[in-house]
Parts: C-alpha cells; sequence; structure tokens
C-alpha cells in the first residue's frame, strides 16, 4: 500500500488549480471535480480563485497557492479519507495541464 503524504498533496493540488486559471476548459473540469469532491462552497471559492489570479498576475498566483495549500491540509486533516482521490484527481489534472500547455 502506497502512503499518501496529505501536505505533498495539497501542495500539488494547490499548484495545479493556480496553473490551470489561464485555460477555461481544464480549469471548469478540475473545479468541477474538486467541488463534487469537497462541496460546492469551493467550488465557489476555486472561481474566486481563478477571478483573483487572472486580475492579480503573478504575486496573486503565489498567494493563491499558498491560500488552496492550507485550505486542503486542514480539509485533509479533517477528511483523511479523501487524500486517495483528491491526489489521483490531481496527477490526472497535472497531466492534462502539462499536454495542453507543454
Amino acid at each position: 500500500m502506497q502512503v499518501v503524504h496529505h501536505s505533498r498533496v495539497a501542495w500539488d493540488t494547490a499548484r495545479l488549480i493556480v496553473g490551470a486559471t489561464d485555460d477555461e476548459d481544464l480549469f471548469g473540469w478540475l473545479s468541477h471535480e474538486i467541488g463534487d469532491l469537497l462541496g460546492p462552497t469551493i467550488e465557489d471559492a476555486l472561481r474566486d480563485t481563478r477571478d483573483q489570479v487572472r486580475r492579480g498576475g503573478r504575486d496573486r498566483a503565489l498567494v493563491e497557492s499558498g491560500l488552496w495549500r492550507v485550505r486542503l491540509e486542514d480539509t485533509l486533516r479533517d477528511r483523511p479519507a479523501l487524500a486517495e482521490e483528491l491526489r489521483s484527481l490531481t496527477t490526472i489534472g497535472s497531466g492534462l495541464l502539462r499536454a495542453r500547455h507543454p
């Protein structure tokens, strides 16, 4: 059985969220999937992040990455059973992001 490090999952997912903000289709898919997993308020927060990053540029992207890392770590601390599913989703999303934006 593979060990899932919650901090790593949170960081990788946060980077993916911010990295996908420029790709409307990928971000739409990702926010929907994460919203299904973590709830509709998270999906709304993801859309807010997309808007913030688009308006604020690189500096805002760094801030949003950090905010999502903490938010996701807290979520995984409270709901550790979600870690594997979130890791799988992040792996798929990261692959799509690399394929779409080499």
